[in-house]
């Protein structure tokens, strides 16, 4: 599999109150084209610091990530982030909120809010392209902030806990909407969850990280092919092995 995105010795460290503490400590991982990785481990083993210094959005202490060879030193148009916050700007419309990464790239109007029109229905929101957010669902705010960051046509997608706030029935569907949209549009995506059974239904790999310093304690092959059963023996399989590997990492 070709490596899309390679992190190569990366370490981060952040000075609190005049005291240093060690998020991240040699992280090395290639995630391929078109990979869906989840990132798994316990609070505070830097996951979404890693998710962040991925996407551009936090300068590593040592080491790299590079995309498609390149170092990546800044947020830009090739990396998409999706936050568990919907973080859409609640004074514009649907249309317009999925249109602002083109139009701060100087899209013409009328080019920008087509795509945009074209990305709402592929999610099945059309006839809410002039509603607020404050109109919509929490399952349709994330929609959309899903489709904001894909229609930028980024290499890669970054989504750190995006249906943590939604109710369990919602987030199901959710997960399998985005499989949905990530096999139409054959994106790489690195996924931030707390939830064994989320990574085992989404992920290709499930990357297990441990506690603070957060390093890499194992990466796991999730060959069961798609669409998943979520009460299978295969995926209970994995996730005895994963609850117990993690079980193993609160003991060390």
């Amino acid at each position: 599999m070709t490596a899309l995105l390679e992190i190569k010795g990366l370490s981060k460290s952040f000075s609190v109150k005049g005291k240093s503490f060690e998020a991240l400590r040699d992280v090395n991982l290639s995630v391929g084209e078109k990979e869906f990785i989840c990132l798994l481990g316990p609070s505070g083993c830097g996951k979404t610091t890693l998710l962040r210094i991925m996407a551009g959005l936090e300068k590593a202490t040592s080491g790299a990530v590079l995309l498609d060879g390149a170092p990546i030193e800044g947020p830009g148009p090739q990396r998409g982030m999706v936050f568990q916050e919907y973080s859409l700007f609640p004074w514009r419309t649907i249309i317009d909120n999925v249109a602002f990464g083109l139009e701060l790239r100087g899209v013409p109007k009328d080019e920008r809010r087509e795509k945009a029109r074209r990305y709402i229905n592929a999610v099945g929101l059309e006839g809410f392209e002039n509603s607020y957010p404050h109109e919509l669902s929490g399952g349709m705010k994330q929609r959309v902030a899903i489709v904001r960051a894909l229609v930028n046509n980024p290499r890669a997608l970054f989504m750190d806990e995006p249906f943590g706030a939604l109710d369990a029935q919602t987030r199901n569907v959710m997960q399998s909407e985005l499989l949905r949209i990530w096999q139409e549009q054959q994106k790489t995506v690195v996924f931030v969850t707390h939830s064994v059974d989320e990574a085992i239904y989404l992920a290709d790999r499930v990357v297990i990280m441990s506690a603070r310093p957060g390093r890499i304690s194992e990466i796991i092959d999730i060959e069961i092919p798609r669409p998943r059963i979520r009460t299978s023996a295969e995926v209970n399989r994995f996730r005895e092995r994963i609850l117990h590997d993690l079980r193993s990492l609160r003991k060390d």
